[in-house]
């Protein structure tokens, strides 16, 4: 069958209208995105931390004899502070306060008076929650003086127990403050003029 060429042409261009074009945007258009995160909070880890409430403690004479002569003050209160939760303590650990002391030193060269005639007796002044698992060390007294507990006439010439606990994570959480009477016992012919020691308190666990 013959057909004409006019509805060939007519035939062809009805089939490349059958196809679509592709779309156009149009200048200036624009599309959002949202964007989050969650930042989760920094966790500080716990401390056990030791603060003394001052860097200072003044002896004066008091209840003196005529062998012996005795100046006497008071420890500066000394805190121990766990904030530490359970998970972050050792097994089986525990803490202690432990304090020593140098030898007096005289500002005009007198002869120093040896660490040994310092003493001391610790007094837990609050034990917090702890039910009697924190405690004061024991009383040390001066080499002039009598034993009050076997051996113990040596002074602070070591590291003498303040305060203690025998187990961390049954204490954590709170705080426990402790002081201390000290008397510095001397011969009585001692020589006069001002001295100055250093007391250092060390907290172990």
């Amino acid at each position: 069958m013959n057909i004409p060429k006019r509805l060939v042409a007519v035939a062809a261009l009805a089939g490349v209208a059958a196809f679509p074009t592709a779309a156009m945007a149009d200048p200036g258009d624009s599309a959002d995105v949202d964007v989050t995160v969650e930042i989760a909070p920094i966790v500080e880890p716990g401390v056990l931390a030791l603060t003394v409430a001052a860097s200072a403690a003044t002896l004066t004479e008091n209840g003196s004899t005529l062998l012996v002569r005795q100046f006497t003050g008071t420890l500066p209160t000394v805190t121990v502070t766990d904030t530490r939760t359970a998970a972050e303590i050792p097994a089986g650990s525990s803490w202690a306060v432990v304090g020593s002391s140098s030898d007096f030193t005289g500002s005009a060269g007198q002869a120093p008076i040896t660490a040994d005639h310092l003493g001391w007796k610790p007094r837990l002044v609050d034990a917090g929650n702890s039910e009697g698992q924190v405690s004061e060390g024991e009383e040390v007294v001066t080499s002039l003086d009598e034993p009050t507990q076997p051996g113990n006439n040596v002074g602070l010439t070591d590291q003498e127990l303040l305060v203690s606990t025998y187990d961390s994570a049954s204490v954590t959480g709170d705080a426990y403050s402790v002081n201390a009477d000290l008397f510095l016992r001397t011969p009585a012919d001692v020589a006069a003029g001002s001295y100055h020691a250093k007391l250092t308190l060390s907290l172990f666990e």
